[in-house]
């Protein structure tokens, strides 16, 4: 057991444990959380390389979690035997990359790996402090479904999940609002993801509102999604170490909501040998942008064939800000403050241009999507969905013969099978679970994109 504490990038909340902090998700001054100080691992590192998956998560998760050894081991095996592969994490040579496949739980994306185990942690700590929690989330297509099937059916939970409308694949639409457990509500928002993130924010900056319908978050805004990511960029990086027998690695990360390769950044940091994080955006390329001039300014959001990247502001940005501004509260503070109300924020840049010598920052257009998507399955007989599309394309512009190129597989590709088609011409993609959901029965309500409107909807049915 740890005594890693937490506080808010904004400086307004107490310190507090893991437990609160899961409990808690946003921060009640709009910040988020983070850890007070990261872990030097470095002397660890070789015993690492050869543990299991579930192993090496209960090694780094028990770093920053205040849950007895036991239990917490007890709740990462819970988590990934529900996994279809027994590694969790298979990493596959394609050409000149390694692909990490992230995409073997439940919902087959990525988000199952870190919402698995935040899920037995609510109902963990719910049966411990005989409570019940009221989530609400907003999802640009993956995290709903991941999330849904993580808590469908249990007493303690009720689960608010709000979406785009016509703004997801249909298969991310229907593994959503195909789950008809009574504590499951699916809102389709008339507005963007951006909307509905927006949304969420102001429901839980509302502290009495927060308070009073027990609302938790289930977004990467909780610190538990992040950390639990963590592990896999260890699990993935330091076996190509060892097989390649090279001294440092580069991951290559699709990403719109900074979540993803934020964790990427962490394990840097605790001294996982990363020569560069290689952020890869679609056209909707607020972070590319940054990371090129050291301008984040808001955009208009695009709808791409990667609809899970479709966003302009994206939410863990910020907790990379709080490092970058030295962690002090109050500068964050006024510049998310300015942000807010300019659309607009900046940074100095090294003599070079340079923003931060870890990060190369790209964008992969719906075109470099297709022809990757083409290309890699011509060459190598292997289908990538466009997300994981978007990140080799954007890898393939900064190989390093010393350093080998991991692409994160953030999906399987029957979930995006039109994009597949629409690349190769024929109808390639497919998944029983996925196949299963074409005559399945739906449910879900369409609400404005208003945060009244949300939090009456929240209201009336957040009790049993």
């Amino acid at each position: 057991m740890t005594t890693m504490s937490y506080i808010s990038t904004r400086g307004g909340s107490a310190p507090m444990g893991f437990q609160q902090a899961v409990m808690t998700g946003l921060a009640e001054d709009g910040g988020l959380l983070v850890p007070c100080s990261l872990p030097d691992v470095r002397d660890r590192l070789e015993v690492w390389r050869s543990l299991a998956y579930p192993d090496l998560a209960y090694e780094v998760l028990r770093l920053f979690t205040d849950l007895p050894d036991a239990d917490l081991r007890a709740l990462v095996d819970r988590s990934y035997r529900v996994f279809r592969v027994p590694e969790v994490v298979p990493v596959v040579p394609v050409g000149k990359v390694h692909v990490v496949e992230l995409f073997h739980g439940p919902t087959l994306a990525f988000k199952d790996i870190a919402l698995q185990f935040l899920s037995n942690c609510f109902e963990y700590i719910l049966e411990r402090e005989n409570g019940e929690l009221n989530i609400l989330g907003a999802t640009s297509g993956d995290t709903g479904s991941a999330a849904i099937h993580g808590v469908r059916g249990r007493e303690r939970i009720r689960i608010f999940i709000m979406h785009p409308k016509g703004r997801v694949s249909p298969l991310q639409e229907r593994q959503m609002t195909s789950v008809l457990d009574d504590n499951v509500f699916n809102l389709a928002v008339e507005g963007t993801f951006d909307d509905c993130q927006s949304i969420m924010k102001s429901l839980f900056e509302d502290v009495p509102f927060k308070q009073t319908h027990s609302l938790g978050a289930i977004n990467s805004v909780n610190w538990a999604r992040v950390l639990a990511q963590i592990v896999y960029f260890f699990y993935a990086g330091l076996r190509v170490l060892e097989q390649t027998g090279a001294s440092r690695v580069r991951f290559s990360v699709p990403t719109g909501n900074f979540g993803d390769i934020l964790a990427g950044y962490y394990a840097a940091r605790m001294g996982l040998p990363v020569g560069k994080l290689i952020l890869a955006t679609n056209e909707n390329d607020i972070l590319t942008r940054f990371f090129t001039t050291g301008v984040y300014a808001k955009g208009t959001v695009v709808p791409t064939i990667s609809p899970s990247m479709d966003i302009q502001v994206a939410s863990n940005f910020e907790r990379y800000l709080f490092d970058r501004v030295g962690r002090n509260p109050e500068v964050l503070r006024a510049m998310m403050a300015d942000f807010k109300i300019s659309g607009r924020l900046s940074v100095p840049v090294g003599e070079g241009g340079e923003v931060d010598p870890l990060f190369f920052a790209g964008t992969g257009t719906t075109r470099d999507t297709l022809d990757t998507i083409r290309h890699t399955y011509r060459e190598s007989g292997y289908l990538l969905d466009p997300h994981t599309a978007v990140g080799v394309s954007v890898a393939s512009r900064c190989f390093r013969d010393d350093e080998p190129m991991l692409c994160l597989a953030t999906a399987h590709p029957a979930k995006f099978n039109q994009a597949i088609e629409d690349a190769l011409g024929e109808d390639l993609a497919h998944h029983p679970i996925l196949d299963q959901l074409k005559e399945a029965e739906t449910r879900c309500d369409c609400l404005p994109a208003d945060v009244d409107a949300v939090r009456a909807y929240v209201q009336e049915h957040c009790t049993p």
